[in-house]
């Protein structure tokens, strides 16, 4: 199940709030080291990348950074990660097939990693990638290209990994869990699976069901590392996993502390996006944001060698004037904060008219929020991904205004849909949502509609939005989105399909066969040729009025004096530790 992987966990009620990222980027044509590359809008695959990666400017090895979080991580399983903070520290651990360079002009380059970035049949239905060979694990064992297989094949036992990423389930061949002869993953199925192959130990081959351009991207994600057959320990895996990165668990206390030491085995040469500056990583889970945060503003001893990578708390912005100013660390990230309407119980002109009375600039107020982690949006895809377009805004969808009620009521009149209601979840335990549930109820209510909102607790929430038969219209989960990498088809095809109803993960419940074709077309796409097709695309799904956009979300996370290095990882909106080391 697809989820919103943003650096805080988002309310998923339209009315939350929530902290994130997103800023206008520039197209590029070339990486900044002058190697040889793909860039189409910033679909960047840079074929040539060889380790070690290149050195930081002043990089120099030594000391432990602590990484502070109020959040905590879920799982460390490579197969079970899916939001991005254990995403982004998975990183520092595990090595994928192929993965991306965070270069210093910002942008995200996929590079190879234990392959290369894979060739396809003419068919479109095969991949093939060279592995590289003589890379070891944290123990000195070999890693072996039948440990990458088995991990693929890990992925499918959804049930026991509930979290993580399914396209392999779209994708490949045999993998659809609705049709007879799914594969259903080792512990079920057997170790043999038609859609992976090792021909030789240099060899990986994939099978697909359907055309997979994305791919090479789709294997940066941590359920691609290799994991050793005779190692798996299923659900205990996740506290102590086989390292193959720049560092490996020293000691894990799981909801509280993870810390990080140097893997003796990891080889830079043959890598070239990650580095080993410094000694071991310190992450501190349920931590106090507000008061870490201050911590690391104020730098005093070990603090100076620490981050937070929860967005800056507004209550701390005033304190960013003068040399304060230079430990806000800032950039893009690809998600986006909306609100659901459901298109199978609102009709369109009722759909246009909630758009006209959304109360954008009260609820974005009193939710607390600030330039520096939110931009208000317009458009499906945020600014950080290839493809986006910034378009002149439909009425009603900018992300701002006050709301028109009077012109809201007009239409509903006209339509003969005066007082419809308009019913959504929303948390009665906490004053924040009680307060934008109120914004929302008043400005329906002045529109002409009738406004129903239904509180329920923290713990019923989730389960209540995520219930697309429930007897409301408004705000079913997903509450957002976030690029699983920078492509379109990480959005449309997921979220804009009928079957994303069943998946419950549908933006608008739509079902429409025409424009489930036309997704899948674009998909099959090369990402270059597909890139301005997904911008049009994003217009037109905007037309149909079946979301609101609120935010989209930005990188805003303060760092200790003593750090170097710092980027963000547009990827994951999170910063880079790849590239991180102290400065004295």
């Amino acid at each position: 199940m697809k989820h919103v992987r943003s650096v805080v966990v988002v309310a998923a009620v339209m009315a939350a709030a929530a902290t994130g990222c997103g800023s206008p980027s520039s197209k590029r044509t070339s990486a900044d080291d002058g190697r040889s590359t793909i860039a189409t809008d910033k679909v960047i695959m840079d074929r040539d990348a060889k380790g070690p990666a290149k050195d930081a400017p002043g990089a120099r090895k030594g000391g432990t950074i602590t990484v502070y979080s109020q959040p905590t991580p879920n799982t460390f399983d490579p197969t079970d990660t899916y939001y991005v903070d254990a995403n982004e520290i998975d990183k520092l651990v595990f090595r994928t097939p192929t993965q991306f360079d965070i270069r210093p002009n910002g942008d995200a380059v996929l590079v190879s990693d234990l392959t290369d970035l894979g060739t396809v049949s003419a068919d479109k239905l095969t991949w093939t990638f060279r592995f590289q060979r003589g890379i070891k694990y944290a123990d000195g064992s070999e890693v072996k290209v039948e440990d990458l297989a088995y991990a693929i094949k890990r992925s499918f036992a959804h049930d026991v990994y509930p979290n993580g990423p399914t396209y392999q389930m779209t994708y490949f061949k045999d993998g659809d869990p609705a049709k007879p002869g799914a594969y259903k993953g080792p512990y079920t199925s057997g170790d043999t699976y038609a859609g992976v192959e090792t021909p030789d130990p240099g060899t990986l081959v994939i099978h697909l069901a359907q055309p997979f351009p994305d791919l090479p991207f789709y294997m940066s994600y941590p359920l691609f590392t290799p994991i050793p057959k005779a190692k798996d320990t299923r659900q205990d895996y996740k506290n102590k996993p086989m390292a193959t990165g720049p560092y490996e668990f020293d000691s894990y206390t799981p909801g509280a502390q993870l810390k990080l030491k140097r893997n003796p085995n990891w080889d830079a040469n043959t890598d070239p996006a990650r580095h080993q500056y410094v000694d071991g990583w310190d992450f501190k889970f349920g931590e106090q944001d507000v008061k870490t945060q201050q911590q690391v503003l104020n730098s005093n001893g070990a603090d100076a060698n620490a981050l937070n990578y929860q967005n800056i708390d507004a209550s701390l912005v005033p304190q960013l004037t003068g040399a304060k100013a230079g430990q806000l660390l800032r950039g893009a990230s690809p998600c986006h904060q909306m609100t659901q309407l459901d298109s199978r119980k609102i009709p369109l002109e009722v759909r246009k008219a909630i758009a006209v009375a959304y109360p954008y600039d009260q609820l974005w107020k009193a939710s607390g929020f600030n330039d520096y982690g939110q931009q208000a949006s317009s458009t499906i895809m945020p600014p950080s991904v290839p493809g986006y377009r910034a378009y002149q805004p439909l009425p009603g969808l900018s992300g701002k205004g006050a709301g028109d009620p009077a012109a809201a009521k007009k239409m509903l009149t006209d339509a003969g849909k005066l007082n419809f209601e308009v019913s959504w979840y929303y948390d009665n335990t906490k004053p924040l949502t009680q307060q934008t549930t109120q914004i929302l109820s008043d400005a329906l209510t002045a529109a002409g509609f009738t406004a129903k909102p239904i509180g329920v607790s923290t713990a019923e929430l989730r389960g209540k939005v995520g219930d697309y038969n429930a007897p409301t219209n408004l705000g079913a989960s997903p509450a957002g989105w976030c690029s699983d990498w920078p492509s379109g088809s990480s959005w449309f095809p997921v979220l804009f399909q009928t079957h994303s109803i069943a998946d419950g993960q549908s933006l608008g419940m739509l079902t429409d066969k025409d424009l489930d074709a036309r997704i899948n077309a674009i998909a099959a796409l090369p990402p270059d040729e597909a890139v301005g097709k997904w911008a049009d695309l994003d217009r037109e799904i905007m037309s149909r009025y079946v979301l609101l956009p609120r935010y989209y979300f930005k990188v805003a996370v303060v760092i200790g004096t003593n750090i170097g290095g710092a980027l963000v990882d547009s990827t994951m909106g999170m910063p880079n530790y790849k590239s991180m080391f102290l400065k004295g």
